[in-house]
Formats: structure tokens, C-alpha cells, sequence
């Protein structure tokens, strides 16, 4: 690939494949270095795609699965089955009340869900995939992308329900000498 087409790729994709990454690791510096390594590795094998159009969806793929490299490596790998069986069946949430949230909060919120479950929502919502490009990405069937959407939109209910309760129990005091404003 020559170096403008790969600059043009790198501008073109970096901000979202740095978001994915940062909702995986959670961490910036492991969010960097997976981005890099996507880009490293679509600089040494990137010419190999046959579709140029899919290049998206390589580096999203490219990028999860180097993520899932290291946490195997890591042996800290999240089992489905460890789903807290309270966080099932969850309500669905008032509109109205979720509008109120800022970014921070949900985002924040986000980082409490699964990674098996973060994986499909931060595509899903934050990067605006579809159902079949998130199945491409992850390597699974679209109804275990359906499946861990559902899952983890309840994860992510209850950590903005909790979010929601810690934000109410805060109590900020304000203390002032004599209460009236100074001259």
C-alpha cells in the first residue's frame, strides 16, 4: 500500500478503531497499543484484502482479535456463563430518564458491562455497525450478536441505575462564613 493511501486509511479510521479499543482494554496506553497493532498488521498484510470496501471491517475485526490475543494471553478471559443471574432480566428504562445522562456517565457506565458484551454495544451504538458487520468483526453468528446485545444493554441498565443511585446519595456541602454575599 503506498504511504498516502495508508495515511488517508489511518485519518480515515483512527478515532473509531481508538474508541473500540479503549471500551476493550479500558485502559489509554492498551488502546493505543492495539490500534497501532492494528495498523502495523494492516501495513504488513492490508494488501492481502481483496475487497478494498471491507477495510473497515477488517480493522475492526484485526483490532478485536488482537485484543482477544492478549487477554487470552493474559488467561483473564469473561465467560458468559459468569452472568450475574440478578442482571438477566432487567426493565427497560424511562426514555426520558436516559436522555438526562451525559456522555461521561454513560460511557463510564459502560466500562462496568462484560467485554463480551461491551464488544457488540461499542459497535453497535458508538460506531454505528450492523448486525452482520458486528458478527464479521467478532468471528460470531448474528444471533450471538443479537443475544449479547440484549445481554448487555441489561448490564448497562444497571450500571446507570447504580451510576443514577451514587449520583443522588452525593451530597455536596457548601459552607460560608456568614452566608451573605462579601463587599
Amino acid at each position: 500500500m503506498s504511504n498516502p493511501a495508508f495515511t488517508q486509511l489511518v485519518d480515515a479510521h483512527y478515532v473509531s478503531l481508538y474508541r473500540f479499543a479503549l471500551s476493550l482494554a479500558r485502559r489509554e496506553a492498551d488502546a493505543c497499543d492495539l490500534v497501532q497493532q492494528t495498523f502495523y498488521i494492516w501495513a504488513t498484510k492490508g494488501d492481502a484484502l481483496r475487497e478494498q470496501t471491507k477495510a473497515k471491517s477488517w480493522l475492526f475485526t484485526t483490532l478485536y482479535r488482537e485484543f482477544l490475543r492478549g487477554r487470552r494471553r493474559d488467561a483473564r478471559a469473561t465467560s458468559i456463563e459468569d452472568l450475574p443471574p440478578g442482571e438477566q432480566d432487567i426493565a427497560a428504562e424511562e426514555v426520558d430518564r436516559v436522555a438526562k445522562m451525559d456522555a461521561a456517565t454513560v460511557v463510564g457506565a459502560l466500562q462496568a458491562v462484560d467485554e463480551v458484551f461491551r464488544a457488540p454495544l461499542t459497535l453497535f451504538y458508538l460506531e454505528d455497525l450492523s448486525y452482520l458487520e458486528i458478527a464479521e468483526a467478532l468471528d460470531v453468528p448474528i444471533g450471538t450478536v443479537m443475544s449479547r446485545l440484549s445481554r448487555g444493554k441489561a448490564q448497562l441498565r444497571a450500571a446507570l441505575r447504580r451510576e443514577e443511585e451514587a449520583a443522588k446519595n452525593k451530597v455536596v456541602s457548601f459552607t460560608g462564613a456568614t452566608g451573605r454575599k462579601q463587599a
